[in-house]
Formats: structure tokens, C-alpha cells, sequence
């Protein structure tokens, strides 16, 4: 829903570029770029918390009071918990004028886990039930860089291929790991023991293929100087093991992130 409505904001944008370009148009039709107004920047979001509850629905957001002081990071929060109540209230819009036998329910928190004045950090963490035996899990996390006054993303930090074939080995070596010592301290069968292994090694594999994509939920673990000792990536339910593991992290050091990291953000890892 919201490609679609991005897609058709930039086709009427474009539509008016056309009009105010054509040949003989009159000067009343100047792009409105030309306008004070058009000029001015967006208003700042305010983030405040939401709590709604009625028969159909209950919704539960909290933001830090911090992250107002970061207008672009204010903006990123507002969005991501703006389109996660769009889809609960799709679900709930669904129904017509009935109601689900249990109330839907969108339940998320933002914490601040990391503030310095090159890095903050937010993690998102929270649920969605539509229905079903359990709520969908939700888990984001927001790196900001005041002093660039932009957002940290994995595929900018981490510019090539060699960097994230490096960083999934690491991470699979270490998921390996705690599957099998789990699968022992269980004491299963033989049977059961080799076809938990295998099923989940399976599902990391897939989870952890070298793309930024597969990694774009991290926040830094800084050191006493306030340099990134280490990238703990996040890895929510489904993705690298069962529902039951629930959301399961890795530690990767700077030792192994830095011969990878794009140079303008090698400053922040300490060394």
C-alpha cells in the first residue's frame, strides 16, 4: 500500500513538472518551487506516546523523550510506527462493521540503548496480533549520526561483498554454535538431536546468505572511549531459527568489521 501511494505521489509530481514546463504556458503556471512556502522545510514530528484501546483494536507506542532532540530521527521513528498501525488497522478495517472475536493489538516500544555525541542508537521491539496463535514480532533498530545528521544503514556501512561474506561466516560460526551446545544440554535422542541441527543450521544458512539486507537490524556496542568495540546484529524470529528461539543477536568484533567498514565511518571503531 505504501509503494503504491509513494508511486502515485511521484506520478503526480512528475504530471506537474510536465504541465509547468510545456511550451507557451502562461506565467501564472511557474513551478511552485518559485513559492516561499514551497520552500519552507517539513514541520518537525513531535513524538508522543500512543495508548488507544476500544473493542476492535488496542495500540501501545512509547518513544524516548530523547530521540525529539534528532528532527530526522524523529522523523524515521514516527514513520516506522506509522506503518505498522497502518497495517493493524488494515486487519481491523478488513472485518466491515463486525469484530474480531479478540481485540487486534499493536504493541511497541522505543528505547534508547546508545547516546553520544556521534552515536545514538534506538531499538524497536514490539508485536502485531491479527489473529492466529501468536502477535507477528516486530523488531527494528535506528543508528543516528548527529553529526552527519543522517541514518546508519548496513549497506552504507559496509559498502562490498567481501565485507558481508566476512561478517556472515562469523555470525553462521557462532548460531552454529549455540544450536549444537543447546541440542546437547537437551540430551535428545540421536534422531531428534541431528534433524533439530540440520533443520535450523538450514534456516540460518538461509537467514544469513552475505547481503545487507539479511543484517539491517544492528546496534553498536561501544567501548569506554565511545568507539564501537563491536556490531551486535539482530536477527527476529523466523529468520535464523524457529519461532521458539525468539530473537537472537551476534556480537561481531571491530577486529573483523574494520578491513570492510567504508572509510568515512572507520573513525568510529576503535582499533
Amino acid at each position: 500500500m505504501r509503494t503504491a501511494c509513494l508511486a502515485l505521489l511521484a506520478a503526480s509530481a512528475l504530471a506537474a513538472c510536465k504541465r509547468e514546463s510545456a511550451p507557451g504556458a502562461p506565467p501564472a503556471q511557474a513551478p511552485a518551487a518559485s513559492s516561499p512556502a514551497a520552500d519552507a522545510p517539513a514541520a518537525p514530528v513531535a513524538l508522543k506516546d500512543v495508548i488507544e484501546t476500544t473493542d476492535r483494536y488496542v495500540v501501545g507506542i512509547s518513544f524516548p523523550a530523547s530521540a525529539n532532540r534528532y528532527p530526522g530521527l524523529a522523523k524515521a521513528l514516527s514513520d516506522y510506527a506509522a506503518a505498522e498501525r497502518a497495517e493493524l488497522m488494515q486487519a481491523v478495517e478488513a472485518f466491515g462493521n463486525d469484530k474480531p472475536s479478540a481485540p487486534y493489538e499493536l504493541s511497541l516500544a522505543f528505547e534508547q540503548v546508545v547516546d553520544t555525541p556521534q552515536i545514538v542508537a534506538i531499538a524497536a521491539d514490539g508485536s502485531r496480533y491479527t489473529g492466529g496463535a501468536h502477535g507477528q514480532p516486530l523488531i527494528a533498530r535506528f543508528v543516528w549520526l548527529p553529526q552527519q545528521d543522517a541514518r546508519l544503514t548496513s549497506a552504507a556501512l559496509v559498502p562490498d561483498a567481501k565485507g558481508w561474506q566476512a561478517i556472515s561466516d562469523y555470525v553462521r560460526e557462532q548460531l552454529h554454535t549455540a544450536v549444537v551446545t543447546r541440542a546437547d544440554e537437551d540430551e535428545l535422542p540421536a534422531a531428534d538431536r541431528a534433524a533439530l541441527i540440520k533443520s535450523t543450521f538450514r534456516m540460518i544458512d538461509e537467514g544469513t546468505k552475505p547481503e545487507a539486507g539479511n543484517f539491517s537490524e544492528f546496534v553498536p556496542v561501544l567501548d569506554t572511549a565511545g568507539r564501537i568495540s563491536a556490531l551486535r546484529f539482530v536477527f527476529p524470529p523466523y529468520q535464523v531459527g524457529p519461532y521458539a528461539d525468539g530473537t537472537q543477536t551476534v556480537d561481531v568484533p571491530a577486529a573483523i568489521l574494520l578491513p570492510h567498514i567504508a572509510p568515512e565511518y572507520a573513525g568510529l571503531f576503535a582499533r
